[in-house]
């Protein structure tokens, strides 16, 4: 059974230990095969004509405006996604905003009159 195993399986011989633990017996070689070959690997999806990147959507302008138009109807819905905060939430950032400002701005206010004072002493 390790005709089963691919090339880039860490173990050999896991297929029979998945089935197993799986608590099915392991499938003829003869069905495996099939269905590799039938398939040839992994699906991927087929493109129709009218499903190709480069067809324009009907009914939209591609000039200047349809593009200006389209850009602002965009930002109306990715505004309609946006999680307001209420009031009272909106009140609080605000505070602790103000709040942070004005204590960054006492830091440097002090350590600018120390660094002052200082220099004012050792140059004096």
């Amino acid at each position: 059974m390790a005709e089963k195993d691919r090339p880039g399986d860490d173990v050999p011989g896991d297929d029979e230990l998945l089935a197993a633990a799986a608590g099915g017996d392991v499938p003829d070689d003869n069905a495996d095969d099939a269905l590799v070959t039938a398939g040839g690997g992994t699906a991927v999806a087929e493109r129709s004509d009218s499903e190709s990147p480069k067809t324009k959507k009907s009914g939209r302008r591609s000039g200047l405006f349809g593009r200006v138009g389209g850009f602002f109807r965009e930002v109306v819905s990715e505004l309609r996604k946006v999680i307001w905060p209420t009031r009272k939430e909106l009140l609080t950032y605000t505070g602790v905003v103000i709040v942070f400002v004005v204590v960054m701005t006492a830091i440097v206010a002090g350590l600018d009159y120390a660094f002052g004072k200082a220099m004012l002493w050792a140059l004096g």
